[in-house]
């Protein structure tokens, strides 16, 4: 467990170029002194971890030892958290009780991840190409040397040396690789490939060997070329946040600052088509917003005085005016790029199967591969030529790099592709619970419904009609914010505007009294009128006829008018709902402490299979368990603010809405739009992403299998050996990054 001076730093690993290179380092970060919960986003080369002191001098150290050419510094947006409140980089805030990690607290941790990478072996240098070197110099060179080999006219010896000189060339990278897992005390891939280069020279395939390097190094390049289009692809949600901001000073002069120097309260200018800084409330101005990069929402937004503005959304054609009520760190925007970039902390079984396959598979293959080159000769069963050509051929085929790099992709790339749609989803974990998920909890108020009333029918006593029934009420609960005084003044003003209700008709009041828990008592017009519930008409010995109403109305004593409430129903419900049975949910519920006749009416509106009503959170809960033990996987959708425990045991807590720190950490998945239409869109894209994975799962292990059964019998060139690495790498890459495009 962390202590108080834990703080969660980031170190961007510039030049990082193998996954099976990030394994490693993130399982040897988290045996660091002091460090708890380290864990890697290799697509974006960010290592996150929390620490008692700065350890960028012991990550390099660490990253030396693995990989050559890793530079290492700190990343923006690090922050202190502290004692209890520190979040697990597993589970984000809250822990679950099925079956994900957590420790003392309640928080998870990654120190799991240390295990089941301890025993990647297998290592690349990606030197060639990409980030590291710029352009391909020694693949060209290496190429160049290869065709002169094949010159008609060249003596005997010649071609052997182009060849030897175009893999030196080529191979330069793997060289450097090997000597830094020698130094590191490690075998890796480089160090087998230079001995399986070596050996090919020594038993005369030297056409052979050099083929290997520059297949390999081309391979390499190619790999890294892919997985930096699909990083560039993520970052391009860095541009949601605004590097700069306008403040007005107190003399009224502007001065354009950094985001990061906003502070709350400051007073900030937003001119047309720029991009709000920091989350806000407007002051002066009005403007059209665009809010399509956080939300997915393609409609812009009236903005005016009193409306909030998220950080990240665009400012249309008018100035504004505002006050900053978070800073940059905190806003809207940050907050979504941080748990973009956080993401892969939270690993789904997929990823964790990998990586306790390839523990077991690296060893039992390069044991296979000397067992190959070794007994059949030993045995007679051939010459020692051959069998060594076979087991190099094995060696080099290999690899589980096609895995250890397409399977996070492909949740990475599903991660950001939701983002762009308007879901934030936490981690693989929560594509898989929402692929798998066949049944779905749903709160009431906030969710399925606005959070707002209507009235839905007004009672009448003899003697007196609806309008003056709407006016007189309307008139006492001027002053309240209660929502159902709000849905009264409402329905008066709605029956006003269509004419329903005579203006001049309308009561002017005398004096109003507020009586805390029962109601209004007011004097309009002459009249002695109350307002309120059933304890306030009690109170005052009136007799009401209307059982069960939200508000009564009371004139001169004697009972005038009820007024029956109902909650607005949202307007996505319906069709959400309708789409999740059309994805084959077998079961959907309504969780809510609301009265049953009110869950019920609302229930009756939508394809609601079963009500649990006039429950407390512990009723929630349990109701919740049955859900799921007669269901399976789960999920529970709710406005992101309250109904944490059940957020927390459901498969996946999905929370409505982005507009408020407490929604975004609530909830595995969020809504940002808080429009209930997304969560069908979220389930069938972690449908398609579990599809990809499973894919490039099956497709890796097939090739693999039949190049390395096939370089045992011997009919398997060098060249399909090193189809069966990178080949199958490229493939499996450009198959995951497919779902950006989703």
């Amino acid at each position: 467990m962390a202590n108080a001076s834990a703080v969660k730093r980031k170190y961007r690993l510039e030049g990082l170029g193998c996954p099976n290179c990030g394994a490693k380092i993130e399982a040897r970060a988290a045996k660091l002194p002091g460090v708890r919960d380290a864990a890697l986003n290799y697509p974006e080369k960010l290592l996150i971890l929390y620490s008692e002191n700065d350890l960028t001098a012991d990550i390099q150290r660490l990253c030396d030892s693995v990989e050559d050419g890793i530079r290492v510094t700190p990343a923006t947006g690090s922050g202190a958290v502290s004692g209890d409140g520190a979040h697990s980089l597993r589970d984000h805030g809250h822990a679950h009780g099925h079956g994900r990690e957590s420790g003392a607290g309640g928080h998870g941790h990654i120190r799991g991840h240390e295990h089941e990478h301890a025993a990647l072996e297998h290592s690349h240098s990606h030197d060639h190409g990409g980030e590291k070197s710029g352009f391909p110099w020694g693949l060209v060179i290496g190429a160049a040397l290869f065709l002169l080999a094949f010159l008609p006219f060249l003596p005997s010896p010649a071609p052997f040396f182009l060849y030897l000189a175009a893999a030196a060339a080529a191979a330069y990278p793997v060289v450097r690789g090997a000597l830094a897992e020698i130094k590191g005390k490690s075998m890796g891939e480089n160090l087998l490939l230079l001995i399986a280069l070596a050996a090919a020279f020594a038993i005369g395939e030297a056409m052979e060997g050099a083929m290997v390097a520059l297949l390999f190094t081309l391979g390499e390049l190619l790999e890294e070329i892919a997985v930096g289009r699909s990083r560039r692809q993520i970052e391009q949600l860095a541009k949601i946040r605004p590097d700069r901001a306008c403040r007005i000073r107190e003399d009224g002069a502007e001065e354009e600052i950094l985001a990061d120097e906003v502070r709350v309260g400051d007073i900030l200018r937003i001119p047309a088509h720029e991009r709000v800084a920091v989350d806000c409330t407007v002051l002066q101005g009005e403007s059209e917003i665009d809010a399509s990069a956080l939300t997915g929402e393609s409609r812009p937004v009236y903005a005016g005085p009193g409306s909030t503005l998220l950080s990240g959304a665009m400012n249309g054609n008018g100035a504004l005016t505002v006050r900053a009520d978070n800073r940059a760190a905190s806003s809207a925007a940050a907050r979504i790029l941080d748990m973009v970039s956080e993401s892969a902390a939270r690993k789904g079984s997929s990823e964790k199967f990998i990586t306790r396959f390839a523990r077991i598979y690296t060893p039992v293959v390069t044991l296979l591969a000397v067992l190959l080159a070794l007994v059949p000769p030993l045995a007679g069963l051939g010459g020692w030529h051959e069998w060594i050509y076979r087991a190099l051929v094995f060696l080099v085929a290999s690899c589980p790099c096609a895995l250890v790099i397409s399977v996070p992709l492909s949740f990475y790339s599903g991660i950001g592709a939701a983002s762009r749609k308007g879901v934030l989803i936490k981690g693989g974990r929560y594509i898989e619970a929402l692929a798998r998920a066949r049944a779905a909890a749903f709160d009431k108020t906030g969710t399925l419904t606005t959070g707002r009333l209507t009235v839905a029918r007004v009672d009448l006593a003899p003697g007196i009609d609806r309008q003056t029934a709407l006016c007189l009420a309307a008139m006492a609960e001027q002053h309240s914010s209660h929502p159902a005084a709000l849905a009264i003044r409402k329905e008066a003003e709605d029956a006003a505007k269509t004419g329903t209700a005579s203006p001049s008709s309308s009561p002017s009041s005398s004096s109003l009294t507020e009586l805390p828990g029962l109601g209004v008592s007011a004097v309009i017009s002459g009249r002695a009128v109350l307002c309120g519930g059933k304890r306030l008409m009690d109170a005052n010995g009136i007799a009401v006829p209307w059982p069960d109403a939200a508000v009564y109305l009371a004139v001169d004593g004697k009972a005038a008018a009820a007024f029956q409430m109902e909650s607005e129903l949202h307007p996505d419900a319906a069709g959400a709902l309708s789409r999740l049975h059309a994805l084959g949910f077998r079961r959907i519920a309504m969780l809510t402490g609301d009265r049953k006749a009110e869950a019920d009416r609302i229930a009756g509106r939508l394809e609601v299979d079963e009500v649990h009503a006039d429950l407390l959170p512990e009723g929630k809960l349990a109701a919740l368990r049955a859900l799921k033990a007669e269901n399976g996987a789960t999920l529970f959708v709710g406005d992101g603010i309250n109904d944490a425990p059940v957020l927390a045991e459901a498969d996946a807590g999905v929370a409505m809405g982005l507009g408020s720190a407490a929604a975004i950490e609530a909830g595995d998945v969020v809504l940002t739009s808080g429009s209930l239409e997304k969560l069908p869109a979220a389930v069938r894209l972690s449908r398609r992403v579990m599809g990809v994975v499973r894919f490039n799962i099956a497709f890796a292990l097939a090739v693999k299998a039949a190049v390395l059964i096939l370089a045992a019998l011997g009919f398997a060139p060098m060249w399909a050996a090193v189809f069966a690495d990178v080949g199958v790498s490229i493939l499996s890459v450009i198959n995951a990054a497919r779902l950006f495009l989703q």
